[in-house]
């Protein structure tokens, strides 16, 4: 556990990315098997441990320092693992309060203990293994239970590392990671030429997903127009439908998350449309009527663990199809885009399934087409459902399906965002590296009140802005504190004295979870106002008008609709 420790430590405090693979790199090499599997599933995000709740860690630090100091270090520090790991008390007794055989504390034996202790057990063996380790020792420990390393260290960066054993690249690995599981005993010996490759039984097995970088003006300028298909960008949750015959007879079918989770079981009604053997590449989205519902509609759906009948009627799930990655026993990623979509509208025709459909593409010829097209999804062909375009997908007619986010082959052009001008009003400590700086910001816009104007909250945002920018917030945010609740301050917000940020979102909805009845979709700062009075920043008036015509549009373009389809039915 020391070992792994260390290079926690190590990885937290080198900011330069070859730096972290050579440290990841050089632990793997030097440290045998299962330990360092279990570091690499760490490293991954592939451990979980269901009852290490940072709740509970609060509570064994609490029966053993003055929760009043405790708190108040927490709020100096910013992060929970740091901060219990300074405070907690050395052991007075000169034995060795690990149980006789554990000897030194290993990283195997705390997953293996983990994995089978109960959940009344726990409380227990945690404080022997922290009277155990020393500070360093107790900070890892308590990030690798409670599933939050934020060491700079993404999965992508850890498969790399492990590939790098070998000479292998994270491409290598993310084709094979789907079938492995920790602690990954095959895939270093096949790395270290001990074994074969690995191969995967997993008839219904996910795929690691193709990535797309965000384009900008300067990208565009150096693109090609005739070497590229685009299509929309639709406003739901990035998921794999497989279906694969079974060794049993039957077909055997699963849905996955962006991530490879299988949530199969919240989806039985989309599972039954998948007939066919094959993967698709598609969108989860709510469809009512022919219409694609919002994405708030959408979120009645995530994370049930009970599926009712009136559920799935209520909030039918459909699937609209971006790409096919295999076709019955073909694997198609490694044919161009433009033979997949072509496979892909053969493939959706064949299954003629009422919940599946396919994403259409946008028809275009030089840039200056698509530019209106994305600012006008519904009279280039969106119709209806143009309320769930977030914007456009461009693709070269010759890209490969490839894992993780290479640049060059894949852009996302999102529509331009909608701006307002509102004033901070709360400001929380960040995590991570931004553990010192209050970089969660809490924002309102002016509304009328019986003793005068008030500000109420609007929305919340934590990114946007430069380093520079986080550390000018942070300074008015220590400067101009009002009051404070733990981690979190309430900061003057006056109409001449507080902070005006120019905020970017992408979407308007109705909510009855918040005080102003409204919640933004991906809200983030996009400017500062230091030159702007609190007074002078928008109203709740102005986003209610602005969704009024939001929602007045889409009723009026899907009546239009309505029409058109009766008119051709009838010619």
């Amino acid at each position: 556990m020391n070992r792994f420790a260390e290079l926690l430590n190590r990885l937290a405090y080198e900011p330069a990315r070859n730096a972290k693979l050579r440290l990841i790199t050089d632990y793997f090499r030097s440290t045998d098997d299962p330990e360092r599997g279990w570091a690499l599933a760490a490293l991954t995000g592939s451990l979980s441990f269901p009852h290490a709740k940072a709740g509970l860690i609060r509570s064994l630090i609490a029966e053993r320092t003055d929760p009043v100091l405790f708190e108040l270090s927490y709020d100096y520090v910013g992060d929970l693992s740091e901060t219990v790991a300074l405070m907690w008390p050395a052991s007075s007794s000169l034995a060795n309060p690990l149980a006789d055989g554990e000897g030194d504390l290993s990283l195997t034996t705390v997953v293996e203990t983990l994995s089978t202790l109960g959940k009344a057990q726990l409380p227990r063996q945690l404080s022997r293994w922290l009277d155990a380790l020393d500070e360093t020792g107790r900070w890892a420990l308590i990030k690798l239970v409670t599933g939050g390393l934020r060491v700079g260290v993404s999965a992508r960066l850890a498969k790399a590392a492990v590939g790098a054993l070998g000479g292998k690249d994270a491409h290598d690995i993310e084709l094979l990671w789907p079938g492995l599981a920790p602690p990954y005993r095959d895939l270093f010996a096949w790395l270290e030429g001990r074994a074969e490759k690995p191969v995967s039984v997993d008839p219904a097995p996910f795929r690691p997903p193709m990535l797309a970088h965000a384009l900008d003006d300067a990208d565009l300028a150096g693109l090609a127009a005739a070497d590229f298909m685009a299509e929309w960008k639709w406003d739901g949750i990035r998921v794999q439908a497989v279906a694969a015959a079974h060794t049993g007879g039957g077909t055997i079918a699963r849905l996955y998350s962006r991530t490879g989770e299988d949530i199969s079981r919240s989806f039985p009604d989309l599972l039954d449309a998948l007939r066919l053997p094959g993967a698709i590449d598609g969108e989860l989205l709510i469809m009512r009527e022919h219409r694609v519902q919002s994405f708030n509609v959408l979120q009645q759906r995530l994370n049930r663990k009970t599926v009712t009948p009136k559920l799935i009627a209520e909030f039918p799930a459909h699937l609209r199809a971006y790409d096919l990655l295999a076709d019955g026993a073909d694997d198609l990623r490694q044919c161009p885009f433009a033979e997949r979509r072509k496979r892909l509208e053969e493939f959706v025709a064949r299954l003629n399934e009422e919940r599946v459909d396919l994403s259409p593409l946008v028809s275009f010829t030089t840039w200056d087409e698509l530019i209106a097209a994305r600012k006008n999804p519904a009279a280039a062909g969106a119709g209806a459902d143009a309320a769930a375009v977030e914007g456009v997908m461009l693709k070269r007619r010759d890209a490969l399906y490839l894992p993780g986010r290479p640049k060059g082959p894949w852009w996302k052009w999102k529509r331009d965002p909608f701006i307002i001008d509102a004033v901070l009003m709360y400001a929380q400590r960040g995590h991570g590296k931004r553990s010192s700086y209050y970089s969660d910001y809490t924002f309102g816009v002016w509304t009328g009140a019986e003793a005068g104007d008030e500000l109420v909250p609007v929305g919340k945002a934590y990114f946007g802005f430069t380093d520079e920018e986080l550390i000018q917030i942070d300074r008015f945010v220590r400067r101009n504190t009002t009051e404070r609740f733990g981690p979190v301050r309430e900061v003057v917000h006056e109409p001449d004295q507080g902070l005006v940020l120019e905020v970017a979102f992408e979407g308007l909805q109705r909510s009855t979870r918040h005080k102003s009845g409204l919640a933004m979709r991906f809200p983030r700062i996009s400017r500062l106002r230091w030159d702007k009075p609190p007074r002078e920043a928008d109203r709740l008036e102005r986003l209610e008008t602005l969704l009024t015509q939001i929602e007045r549009g889409l009723l009026q373009l899907a009546e239009n609709v309505k029409e058109r389809q009766e008119h051709a039915s009838q010619a």
